[in-house]
């Protein structure tokens, strides 16, 4: 499987076996968040065997079974931050997909106490991804059509095309799908559209799958 393999087959998943994952992954994948840090500025950390993380009656309110893995998103405060985290947690989470690993992304249905404790008091946590062998591959969801997301008029260049169907496979709040595409002076234009609950995450995310789809970087 590649990246664009696991941007299609990629689905959110709550429930987990009680497979461990293995070392050799575990490796890799610290590995990968050591680098995103490099390049970000961020401060993800990821947590093996620990249940503690989804503890709580959140959790099971959410439908969580069994996760004992957990990705943290954390950084300096800014403006940027939670697009950042977006951005880069998505890096991961298809990594993972590539892996043979499933995740789901989580803002508030865990034990924010605590997974707290791990993050450095002069960081911001922002959300959480969980991370391990899934009971199931979970489900596609439902997307609007193409056109409606686009802002630009006239045919749509073989790149843009791919870029813009990736960009609707990636997960966003509550399938919200706020955003906008466009090309302007032969470059990628990615903008939110309208308001929603964590629509600066799901931006990150969302510009990490048309640019490696594309293989543009979006303005």
């Amino acid at each position: 499987m590649d990246i664009l393999q696991a941007i299609q087959e990629r689905h959110s998943v709550r429930a987990y076996t009680e497979k461990k994952i293995e070392e050799e992954k575990r490796q890799k994948l610290e590995a990968l968040i050591r680098e995103c840090n490099e390049e970000s500025g961020l401060d993800i950390q990821i947590c093996y065997d620990d249940p503690d993380g989804f503890d709580s009656k959140m959790a099971h309110y959410g439908s969580f079974c069994n996760v004992n893995n957990y990705i943290i998103l954390a950084g300096n405060p800014s403006d940027t931050l939670q697009e950042a985290c977006g951005y880069y947690g998505e890096r991961i989470v298809l990594e993972a997909q590539v892996m043979g690993l499933n995740t789901c992304w989580v803002a508030l249905t865990f034990n924010k106490k605590n997974v707290k404790k791990m993050v450095p008091n002069n960081k911001k946590m922002v959300l959480v991804i969980a991370i391990g062998y899934g009971e199931t591959k979970g489900v596609p969801h439902k997307s609007k059509a193409l056109e409606s997301f686009i802002v630009t008029k006239g045919e749509m260049p073989d790149w843009f095309r791919k870029g813009a169907e990736a960009a609707l496979l990636a997960p966003t709040a509550i399938n919200q799908q706020k955003f906008k595409m466009g090309i302007r002076d032969g470059k990628p234009i990615i903008r939110i559209a309208g308001k929603g609950p964590y629509t600066k995450i799901d931006f990150g995310i969302v510009k990490y799958h048309f640019e490696t789809a594309s293989g543009h970087k979006v303005y």
